[in-house]
């Protein structure tokens, strides 16, 4: 009877959250390859923070960014990185998502020129080239900042330039380039040789939005792997405010390939804009953004924003 006894402690022991034996496993979806906008997961993974909430998570990069949203919507993945604008139009399609945490709360969109060149300001950009990756968002985005500046989405030309944004500003394809995260093609411009000017959305009309958020199946709020897995990333987030330098180091040892003058850089352009309470939800924020997305055609309605965004505590 003792031995039983001890034997079902063992197990209760083996059993409680943060003993490796007995971690759940998660897997969160990567909107992209590993940079420093993922340095909370990062820090949480090699840090320790995952496993001390009982979790073994596997961060997985993405063949086609836009494929994880839909993975996760499908139950293939617990978690996937996405984008606010991008969840209003996920709602539309009626994926069955949910933004459940922050990872950068604030636009890291912005529209970019050359310093040294003719465009001081979006009025400037009358007749001028404008280059873009992703159609739909980014025209809206610029639209409104355009109109703005009493111009319109006709007033310029619209070029595809695929990803390769810095390189078409640089050549002179275009005059200006939309789709320009301000944590990263301002540096590489300058390591470049080519300063660049940025104007932000959020200062020319569009509503401030979160960035970056994690979603997850509407039918897995209640998972409480997702509150954990909120919890270890809001520690690590503290844990990179208060000691950058040794986050840098543990996410370079994690990936090694990525210990350059642009990742450096870009890791500390982007520490202030990590959400230091990722699970808080600004339904006023969301609300007053899916108006914008109505206004811009993109979406139809403005639904209740706990159809598509809520919280795990």
């Amino acid at each position: 009877m003792i031995i039983r006894w001890i034997a079902a402690i063992l197990v209760a022991v083996a059993l409680l959250p943060g003993n490796a034996y007995a971690a759940d496993k998660l897997t969160v979806l990567l909107d992209w390859f590993v940079n420093p906008d993922h340095g909370p997961l990062i820090v949480a993974k090699s840090g320790g923070y995952f496993e001390r909430a009982g979790l073994d998570v596997t961060l997985v990069p993405p063949a086609d960014p836009s494929a994880p949203p839909r993975l996760v919507a499908a139950g293939q993945a617990d978690i996937a990185i996405s984008y606010q604008p991008n969840l209003h139009l996920q709602h539309k399609e009626g994926l069955p998502l949910t933004r459940i945490g922050t990872l950068v709360e604030t636009p890291l969109n912005s529209l970019v020129v050359l310093a040294d060149g003719p465009i001081k300001s979006i009025a400037d950009l009358k007749g001028k080239k404008v280059g873009f990756s992703v159609g739909g968002f980014e025209d809206a985005l610029l639209g409104m900042m355009l109109e703005t500046h009493g111009l319109k989405l006709a007033d310029i030309e619209l070029i595809n330039v695929n990803f390769s944004l810095s390189p078409a500003l640089i050549s002179g394809q275009v005059d200006a380039v939309i789709g320009a995260f301000r944590n990263f093609e301002l540096t590489q411009l300058a390591l470049e040789k080519s300063k660049g000017l940025a104007f932000y959305p959020e200062e020319h009309g569009v509503p401030i939005y979160d960035e970056l958020i994690f979603v997850a199946h509407k039918d897995a709020v209640g998972d409480d792997r997702l509150a954990r897995f909120i919890g270890a990333i809001e520690a690590a987030t503290v844990y990179l405010t208060n000691h950058p330098d040794a986050a840098w180091e543990m996410f370079i040892k994690a990936h090694p390939d990525l210990d350059d003058t642009l990742n450096k850089r870009a890791w500390y352009d982007t520490l202030p804009r990590f959400s230091k309470s990722p699970a808080a939800l600004d339904e006023g924020r969301y609300a007053r953004f899916a108006e914008f997305m109505r206004r811009q055609g993109l979406i139809d309605t403005v639904p209740p924003v706990a159809d598509y965004a809520t919280t795990v505590r």
